[in-house]
């Protein structure tokens, strides 16, 4: 079956009347507030007709990301009825973090829960699948995702790896980084060893920087370490809690990720195997949740960036100098029509994004930007 970006913009059509019944009696979001075995028990549980297994790239119980996990999962057991159940294995279980598209691809997992550019040696044009420097943010991305051709083409990628992959989840715009040393000129990036994935990583070393990347696991003891000079990871709810700001003074805006799209990834075969209200039943918990992350981000940013100021006086936080955003931005182009040149996958992706993002930047600037402008 080939999945068409409609398909998820639609009510699923293929729910029976008992999966019907079974969604209105018990409520997709039960299972999120952790009432799945209550309500399975007062219909009568029964073994599950299928029962998968999800690797993920995060640590047990990750704020947000794992989190979101867990709770697709919880909410597909109670909307199946119990038909369904996903068991999530952090990266701490598999052993793989950055492995997990081919412990899916290779049906050691029917599915996972990562990151489009985690795979850019894998095939480039998975990379402007999760972010792009200067590219959309999240509600443009999640436009260009569920109504303009984003999700037909994605999974045009990555069927040729034998694999579908569907949205789990946006973090909104994500900060520049921590720095030991302050950004005053492009000069100070140069031989700069910063943990820095994607397309962002490519564009920083034209400018002289080394960007290297590292499971979260390892991110603090790194810099700490002096492993590496700086690192990016999310925002400030994500970024306090690995404890970034005991060991760098200054934080910076973000230029790279304006909108980071997290993904489940599955296995092809596995996928197409399902009855179609079990693939609904996937589809709407995954909209779900990814509806779900992008509001949980905005929230716990919200409250942690206040609680830094006051727990944290130390932390100095920067924008990057106007000269270095100049070049940031010139070096973004040149790799993506490098890239675009060598993939005519990703030129097609690229196109897309590009022509969208042409039409959006007008809405967005005379909506968003307009209204912060007289709210402020």
């Amino acid at each position: 079956m080939k999945l068409r970006s409609k398909d998820l913009r639609q009510t699923p059509p293929s729910l029976s009347s008992v999966g019907r019944r079974r969604f209105l009696a018990t409520g997709f979001l039960a299972g999120a507030a952790g009432l799945a075995p209550a309500a399975l028990k007062a219909q009568g549980a029964v073994e599950p007709e299928f029962h998968w297994r999800m690797a993920t790239s995060w640590p047990p119980n990750f704020p947000i990301f794992e989190h979101g996990a867990l709770r697709f999962a919880a909410n597909v057991r109670t909307m199946s009825g119990g038909r369904m159940q996903i068991e999530v294995d952090p990266a701490s279980k598999h052993k793989a973090p950055f492995g997990v598209f081919d412990l899916v691809r290779e049906g050691h997992y029917q599915m996972g829960h990562s990151c489009s550019y985690y795979w850019k040696g894998k095939d480039p044009a998975m990379t402007t699948l999760a972010a792009t420097p200067f590219g959309m943010n999240a509600q443009e991305q999640n436009a260009w995702f569920w109504y303009g051709g984003g999700t037909a083409l994605m999974n045009k990628v990555y069927e040729r790896h034998g694999l579908l992959s569907f949205n789990a989840g946006n973090t909104a715009v994500q900060m520049g980084g921590w720095f030991r040393k302050e950004i005053k000129s492009l000069d100070d990036l140069r031989g700069l060893k910063m943990r820095i994935p994607g397309l962002a990583g490519d564009v920083l070393a034209r400018v002289g920087a080394t960007p290297v990347n590292i499971p979260a696991g390892e991110l603090y003891t790194s810099l700490e370490k002096n492993v590496i000079d700086a690192l990016e990871w999310v925002g400030p709810h994500l970024d306090l809690s690995m404890g970034f700001q005991k060991v760098a003074d200054y934080y910076y805006t973000g230029w790279h990720e304006p909108g980071t799209e997290l993904q489940y990834l599955f296995n092809k075969e596995s996928y197409e195997a399902l009855p179609s209200d079990i693939k609904a039943i996937l589809q709407v918990a995954m909209k779900e949740s990814s509806f779900d992350m992008l509001c949980e981000s905005v929230y716990k940013n919200t409250m942690t960036w206040a609680e830094m100021a006051r727990d944290y006086p130390r932390v100095k936080v920067r924008q990057f100098p106007a000269e270095v955003i100049r070049e940031l931005r010139r070096q973004t182009s040149i790799v993506l029509d490098e890239l675009a040149g060598e993939s005519p996958l990703l030129a097609e992706v690229l196109d897309s994004q590009r022509e969208f993002l042409a039409r959006a930047r007008q809405w967005t600037a005379i909506s968003d930007r307009e209204y912060l402008r007289v709210r402020t």
